[in-house]
């Protein structure tokens, strides 16, 4: 099975409104590997990393967040799958 990787910037209101566990609990329920974390400047970078379904549900989940986030602009990149198996908060 095709492995997809996405990198994925999401800047807003995104610091402080439980981003980064829903992005996990979003990411195990549909089997997607990966990582999210803080930025220092505001933002929350994650990777997703599975199948490629899978992983453009969570690029556009990043598009809203949960409910108390405000997304104003998400940056995707595609990558080269490293074979994560995993899913964690940093």
């Amino acid at each position: 099975m095709p492995l997809a990787r996405r990198h994925v910037v999401v800047h807003g209101r995104v610091q402080g409104v439980f981003f980064r566990d829903s992005t996990q609990t979003e990411a195990e329920s549909r089997g997607v590997a990966g990582w999210v974390r803080n930025r220092e400047d505001g933002a929350v970078e994650a990777v997703f990393e599975g199948d490629p379904a899978a992983v453009e549900a969570l690029v556009e989940f990043c598009r809203s967040g949960p409910s108390r986030a405000q997304v104003d602009r998400v940056d995707a990149d595609e990558q080269e799958p490293e074979g994560l198996d995993r899913f964690e908060v940093r």
